[in-house]
């Protein structure tokens, strides 16, 4: 399968609309986008694709990247960064399958499937498909697994897509902190490819209001207040989940300007073949 990172950066994306800050500024010279989180993964067998999360960079991204117009969908959550590009399906979809997790959420008192079905039910194109979470389903050829993680306070799962013919793996974090149940990081583990969650550097914890939590035992906080891993906690899961190659992914602007562009950080446009 072929993985393209259509989108790698968080909510307000790199550069951010009006922001002046050197990260920003190095970006716009370098030619470098982080726009809001999205993948792109094909089965190069039968030529179809699958797109996880709806990003509001929809337009621009399938503008600028050289990838087919997905067959389905996978939507990990409700946070608008990740669905409101869903709304791009008019008039550029005959049908579109959407798939999403049937579990309800206390919060929302609805599944995030549900949430989808209500918000784009003026879209006869999209068909949404409740998947329970942990279980196999296939879509497009490939295996897939909705994986709880922890992002309160809502409900937000990682995936798992795997090639049964090449056995090659794809895990994503999904949007979480480090409390990855010990359940959901066994299935995650040996990835071939881990696209992980990593909004800021442990330092910028100083900046939240919650500070940082789950400290390692020099005292580096790996979650980010309480919704995101920090970059030492998402290359410290890395190390956990014995991946074969890590991209950091969901990234602030906030990261210093020196640091923000260099490996494992990913950007917008980078391709991998499992």
């Amino acid at each position: 399968m072929r993985v393209t990172l259509l989108g790698t950066g968080d909510t307000t994306g790199t550069p951010t609309v009006g922001c002046d800050c050197e990260t920003c500024q190095r970006a716009r010279e370098r030619g470098i986008e982080r726009t809001r989180f999205s993948v792109h993964v094909e089965n190069e067998r039968t030529g179809e694709s699958i797109l996880v999360d709806a990003s509001p960079d929809f337009r621009h991204q399938f503008l600028t990247q050289d990838v087919s117009l997905p067959d389905a969908v996978v939507v990990t959550h409700i946070h608008f960064d990740h669905l409101d590009g869903l709304g791009n399906a008019y008039r550029v979809f005959d049908s579109l399958p959407v798939y999403a997790a049937d579990e309800v959420d206390p919060v929302t008192e609805e599944s995030v499937a549900d949430t989808v079905r209500r918000k784009y039910d003026y879209l006869d194109r999209v068909t949404v498909h409740d998947r329970t979470p942990m279980e196999r389903f296939e879509v497009c050829g490939l295996e897939l697994r909705l994986i709880p993680v922890d992002h309160p306070p809502l409900l937000c799962y990682g995936l798992v897509v795997a090639d049964p013919e090449t056995g090659g793996k794809l895990s994503m974090t999904g949007d979480t902190s480090f409390a990855v149940p010990d359940a959901s990081r066994e299935a995650l583990a040996d990835p071939d490819l881990l696209l992980a969650d990593a909004i800021v550097p442990a330092a910028n914890c100083e900046y939240h209001p919650l500070g940082g939590k789950h400290h390692d035992d020099d005292g580096v906080p790996r979650t980010f207040g309480s919704k995101h891993m920090t970059r030492e906690g998402a290359l410290d899961l890395a190390a956990e989940l014995d991946a074969d190659r890590t991209r950091l992914v969901h990234l602030a602007h906030y990261y210093p300007a020196d640091e923000a562009f260099e490996e494992p950080l990913a950007v917008d446009g980078e391709r991998y073949v499992l």
